[in-house]
């Protein structure tokens, strides 16, 4: 972790921690890679990230539960993922919500059919589905909903949230925004560093994330020893099977 930010008010949490980290993405990208070529179709990132968010997730629960009105805790058992799902429409670039269900019960590759499938259901010249009114309203009134009713918050937003800025730029970077989740991670760029490995130099690719979580629900340690599970999934990039030809 490369840094660490803690703000008041704002966004959905009344007091958001932002973990600004980056992962090295070498493996995951190279796997990405050989697996295009073997089935001449590339696999989503963002199917990638939001399987090991998900596995990562369901092994520390904490960081998904809410609050409600009464302040008592709110927890689902499954992890839903909601991603921003690029479209193009009229020749116009587009990023709305989806929400991937039970994803933590769910593979790389039902995760990634599911994202390509929601990417495609403008190619008929429609416009993809808007999200719902709720979804559509002032944050006051989404964060009163989200505060009496957590359980139909959760079962239109999501229970977490993924957001790519990286969609929709080049480069390294992080990204701080606020979150009407107790966790969502955003997606900034990626970078190519030098790194010392067994003694030689060489280049590894490092993806900037930022870890935003409501510090009324989640501690610290609790949440370090969550993000050092993400890195270890992503970086692993276990949930990508190896090609034939690896």
């Amino acid at each position: 972790m490369v840094g660490v930010q803690e703000s008041n008010g704002g966004g959905g949490g009344s007091n958001q921690m932002h973990g600004l980290v980056e992962f090295d993405v070498t493996e995951a990208r190279q796997r990405i890679s050989d697996y295009e070529a073997e089935t001449d179709e590339r696999l989503s990132f963002t199917a990638f990230v939001t399987r090991c968010l998900a596995q990562a997730v369901e092994e520390f629960p904490r960081v998904q539960a809410y609050r409600d009105w009464r302040g008592n805790l709110v927890q689902s058992a499954d992890v839903d993922v909601m991603v921003m799902v690029e479209h193009t429409t009229d020749g116009e670039r587009v990023a709305l919500p989806h929400v991937v269900k039970a994803a933590n019960r769910r593979s790389l590759r039902s995760i990634h059919d599911e994202i390509r499938e929601t990417q495609e259901s403008s190619t008929d010249g429609q416009r993809p589905r808007r999200p719902s009114m709720i979804a559509q309203l002032p944050g006051p009134a989404r964060r009163l909903i989200y505060r009496l009713a957590p359980q139909l918050w959760n079962s239109i937003s999501g229970t977490v949230a993924v957001s790519s800025v990286g969609m929709f730029s080049t480069g390294s970077g992080w990204a701080i925004s606020p979150s009407y989740h107790t966790l969502q991670l955003t997606v900034g760029g990626i970078a190519e560093k030098p790194v010392l490995v067994d003694g030689e130099v060489e280049p590894r690719e490092y993806l900037n994330i930022t870890v935003t979580l409501d510090h009324d629900v989640v501690d610290g340690a609790p949440a370090a020893r969550f993000v050092e599970r993400l890195k270890e999934l992503i970086e692993s990039a276990q949930a990508i099977e190896p090609t034939s030809e690896s």
